[in-house]
């Protein structure tokens, strides 16, 4: 099973909110980070969402590589 993380992005292209996100990190710093490590994952939708589709192990090391 994967893990969906939900981005939504304000009209100037920020994100403003994201899910799986740790605590204290900043909505777009956790989106550039995920992007680096997982961009294959993306997916952009309409109406300023995207989407990652990522497995769960998968997330856990995007995580702990953020944590260093």
């Amino acid at each position: 099973m994967q893990t969906l993380i939900h981005v939504r992005f304000s009209p100037d292209g920020s994100v403003t909110e994201i899910g799986a996100r740790p605590q204290d990190v900043a909505p777009q710093a956790w989106f550039n980070h995920l992007s680096r490590a997982a961009g294959n994952a993306y997916q952009s939708l309409s109406g300023g969402r995207g989407l990652f589709r990522l497995d769960p192990q998968a997330l856990d090391g995007i995580k702990e590589s953020f944590a260093k």
